[in-house]
């Protein structure tokens, strides 16, 4: 695209070049950039790349770029730009450390999550641009892996202050994939007067100006092709345009062109550049070992080869286009290839690089091969513990090509649907989940391949779309595989539970199934009695089942735990502690779940985690802490690209506040996602939310509509059952007694039961709403003693309130005031704005001049900020508040710069005696 063949100038690209020159200062200057450039084939993507190496002085560069034959490689485009920085690994995090190196095939360990592999990444390329820019270029990006592309995409989504500049070009096939959302160049032809000075740059001869007029109209201003489609012209058609008009597309065309040059070459080059096609590492000791194999005189074809101009030999293979690798490809038959393929195979160290040469060796063969198929299997194991999901689903897929015996045929095209389903290819997972209920499966295989039908149905559609599926299966294993059965039961109750209300089947469904036969797992064990004791509350009566329950929670709260136990077993756990009122173990076991999932990085389990003990402190009256949780399970959501998270923490925390708009926004946002239509928990969650906040607000006739809704499904447990404490109130203020008294009478059966300070607070409290005289008050008393046992600050703090309203309609003013003060301050200690207006309004009438709060300042720090600056508090390091928000260093440093100018401070250590606000972004 230059002039006269040198780098003095893009031809038409002034206005992209100062794009990339302007971000290039930024880098300088210590702000990140990122930039997806973007366009067809040959429009000169690469070319501009180069433009920025070229004034890339004084800045460190990496570089990579995909290839298409490399994409099932897991890593394999990550690992190529990042290998120069490897020896920046040390100063990493360790988790973070340890999960790029198994990744990267560096160390044997468990499959690192792939979100802290991502997080590592940002944290070694920000770490790589200490004392200059890091420069960032990825060629062919839509040929990167997919876990590398979609790593790279984390990596860029949370650059910010790293002085890092990372530039991907991308081909624009229609399809927006990979790298969505990110700022884009948009690479465009170049105007008739431009593709005319380029054509001229290249042709020697005569033109006749209809041929010249034909190649700039048909090239449509793609410089590749105005530069090589020239070259298939004979002298005779450039002279007097004698020639046929090409219908094909503009790739095909100049794909075309590099075919009919490859095969003018010697028979020796051609081999040559096969096999540097089908290796796409670029290795020239490789390609010379394999070539040599093949007989081929190495120098001789190299000097053909370069002298063709369709590839050079530097440090690396390097091809004139990509194109011309799968022109290459093209223009020779099947056994040409195979025979490579082999020469590869025999020529790679398969103690270096055992995956590339089964992977060629996979290639060469034909028909049913054991000894390659079980190769395929160890290697895809070896992936696997990297935490290459997709390379391990392509070996397992070969694998099962290969293998002739169907009992292996069948297991191996199970593993292999199960690698899919886990790298979130649902679609092949079905295919394959399909394959191997075609071959021979035992029992126990045949429920396992149930189980994976349920599974890929509730990741790609919802909990309810799958239920069916995991019930079957627990159903199919328990005579042969108890562990697994239990398992399997667990997630499907858990999945139920999720799903709600449903129109056929459901909880009630899986409960049976539980109860039925001799149970998935030993009665006696914890796990055993979980699913006996919630089964039981769906089929039988929550007084059934709920003792089953408590002494389940209890033994998991004081027996041991291991990690695969506690993230396997402990979110419903605390789903049952939360429902049988035992406000302490609630609290104990979502924290250790936090802990737990942080410190394994374990990403999968940790937004759900999050949600958990954010509900958790949100009834032990920490609004703050609360949003905290709701500010780092939002980060996930970011990182994951749901949205989920922030919706649900905000539809958990805004109702207390009584912010009416937020609340209502999360209500809206919940219900309208996409991923939970159909779930019945949804209607559940959103009206409890709606209740708290109509009840804060004072407006009871709403409060109780939502509150009715809210519990009229008791079996999914959790905010249903809060649902009735939320209508007793509710339906007091609007005299509806019986309804009151039907819905506390059976708060106190559940209390009874479950016999905790919390269950005998709440109940005490309900109870008191619709009693009299000396009995009201004795229940008003007993529910704040209970109460105060516990960390339920916000049920404290509110049977309080109730207590106040009801001494002031008693006359009683002198206590009321005692009880309203005190609930005046807890509650807005807490952030619980409007239940705090309510007793300040009681206060108000019981005859205390209480100013009304001034309204609090707008918050002069975003929520991202306030979470930072309360980490910085806690006496987090910047390194260990970027991994918990999935930030890089440099990052976190630059939002405390703007931390300590908002609130005039200088250092950390002024921080700590700061009162910090900030506002949870639910939009």
């Amino acid at each position: 695209m230059t002039s006269d063949g040198a780098r003095t100038g893009l031809i038409g690209r002034r206005q992209e070049c100062l794009v990339l020159d302007d971000l290039l200062a930024q880098a300088r200057a210590g702000r990140s950039g990122v930039l997806v450039v973007r366009g067809e084939a040959g429009i000169g993507k690469s070319e501009l790349l180069r433009h920025l190496l070229d004034r890339a002085a004084g800045c460190r560069v990496v570089r990579a770029a995909g290839v298409q034959s490399e994409m099932e490689l897991s890593y394999a485009g990550l690992h190529q730009l990042c290998a120069p920085l490897l020896s920046h690994l040390d100063d990493l995090p360790e988790p973070q450390r340890n999960a790029l190196r198994t990744a990267f095939g560096m160390q044997v360990g468990d499959a690192p999550d792939r979100f802290l592999v991502s997080l590592a990444t940002l944290s070694l390329l920000a770490g790589a641009a200490g004392d200059e820019p890091l420069l960032c270029l990825v060629d062919d990006a839509q040929w990167l892996d997919r876990v590398s592309a979609q790593t790279l995409e984390f990596v860029a989504r949370r650059l910010l202050a790293e002085s890092v500049l990372l530039v991907l070009a991308v081909r624009d096939s229609g399809s927006r994939e990979i790298l969505t959302d990110l700022p884009e160049l948009p690479v465009r032809g170049l105007n008739e007067r431009e593709s005319r000075e380029l054509l001229d740059s290249v042709v020697t001869g005569p033109l006749d100006q209809r041929v010249r007029d034909r190649i700039v109209a048909e090239t449509r201003g793609n410089p590749l092709a105005l530069l090589e489609l020239p070259r298939s012209l004979t002298a005779v058609e450039m002279a007097g345009g004698f020639g046929g008009h090409e219908t094909r597309p503009l790739s095909s065309q100049i794909e075309a062109g590099f075919l009919r040059r490859i095969r003018s070459l010697p028979a020796e080059t051609r081999q040559l550049l096969l096999i540097a096609a089908v290796e796409p590492v670029g290795d020239v000791a490789l390609l010379r070992h394999a070539a040599e194999r093949l007989g081929i005189s190495v120098d001789t074809a190299v000097t053909h080869a370069e002298a063709s101009g369709l590839m050079t030999l530097g440090t690396w293979v390097r091809f004139r286009h990509p194109l011309v690798r799968s022109a290459v490809y093209r223009a020779v038959g099947f056994e040409e290839r195979r025979r490579v393929h082999r020469a590869l195979a025999e020529s790679i160290d398969a103690g270096l690089h055992p995956e590339r040469r089964v992977w060629h060796l996979a290639s060469a063969t034909v028909g049913p091969d054991e000894a390659v198929a079980a190769e395929l299997v160890g290697s895809a194991g070896r992936a696997h513990a990297r935490g290459g999901i997709a390379a391990a689903a392509a070996f397992l897929h070969r694998a099962t090509e290969l293998t002739a015996d169907p009992v292996r045929r069948g297991a191996r095209a199970l593993a292999a649907a199960r690698a899919e389903y886990q790298a979130g290819a649902f679609d092949a997972a079905r295919e394959l989940v399909d394959a191997a209920e075609l071959s021979h499966l035992d029992e126990v295989g045949a429920g396992q391949a149930t189980l994976l039908r349920g599974q890929i149905m509730s990741a790609a559609k919802s909990a309810s779309a799958g239920l069916p599926l995991l019930l079957e299966a627990a159903k199919r294993l328990q005579p042969y595989d108890s562990a697994l059965a239990g398992q399997t039961y667990r997630d499907a109750i858990y999945a139920a539970l999720t799903a709600g209300r449903l129109a056929t089947g459901g909880v009630r469904d899986v409960a049976e199934a539980v109860l039925s036969g001799p149970g998935p797992v030993d009665t006696a064990s914890r796990e055993s009695l979980l699913l006996r004791g919630l089964a039981l509350v769906v089929t039988e009566d929550y007084t059934v089942g709920a003792p089953l329950l408590l002494k389940a929670v209890t033994a998991f709260r004081t027996e041991g735990l291991s990690r695969e136990d506690g993230l396997g077993w402990l979110p419903l756990v605390c789903r049952m502690a939360h429902s049988t009122w035992d406000f302490d173990a609630w609290s104990e076991l979502s924290a250790r779940l936090v802990d737990l999932a942080r410190d394994n990085g374990a990403l999968a389990v940790l937004p759900s985690a999050l949600l958990l003990r954010l509900s958790n402190r949100v009834f032990a009256g920490d609004l703050r802490g609360a949003a905290s949780l709701a500010v780092e399970a939002n980060a996930i959501g970011e990182a994951t690209g749901s949205s989920f998270f922030a919706h649900y923490g905000a539809l958990v925390v805004e109702p207390f506040k009584g912010r009416e708009s937020t609340t209502r926004q999360a209500i809206e946002a919940v219900t309208q996602d996409h991923m939970l239509q159909g779930e019945g928990k949804v209607t559940t969650a959103t009206q409890w939310a709606a209740a708290v906040l109509h009840n804060g607000l004072g407006r009871y006739e709403e409060a109780y509509a939502a509150a009715e809704r809210g519990s009229e499904n008791p079996q999914e447990l959790g905010l249903s059952l809060q649902s009735r404490v939320e209508l007793v109130e509710a339906a007091v203020r609007l005299g509806r007694t019986a309804r009151a008294t039907e819905a506390a009478r059976a708060i106190e059966e559940m209390a009874q039961v479950s016999g905790t300070a919390w269950a005998l607070g709440i109940s005490a409290a309900t109870r008191a709403l619709v009693s009299d005289g000396q009995l009201a008050d004795s229940l008003h008393r007993q529910a704040i003693e209970q109460l105060d046992t516990t960390g339920a600050r916000m049920d404290s703090a509110r049977a309080r309130l109730r207590y106040g309203e009801w001494l002031r309609l008693e006359q009683r003013r002198a206590e009321a005031r005692a009880q309203l003060n005190a609930a005046h301050e807890m509650l807005s200690e807490a952030g619980a704005e409007a239940f705090a207006e309510r007793a300040r309004r009681e206060l108000q009438a019981a005859g205390v001049k209480l100013r009304k709060r001034a309204s609090a300042a707008p918050a002069v720090l975003t929520a991202k900020e306030t979470e930072i600056a309360r980490l910085a508090q806690g006496g987090f390091t910047n390194p260990e508040i970027a991994a918990r928000l999935f930030l890089s260093p440099h990052t976190v440093e630059w939002h405390l710069r703007k931390v300590f100018a908002k609130l005039g401070i200088s250092s950390r250590r002024e921080i700590g005696s700061m009162q910090l606000e900030g506002v949870v972004n639910t939009s």
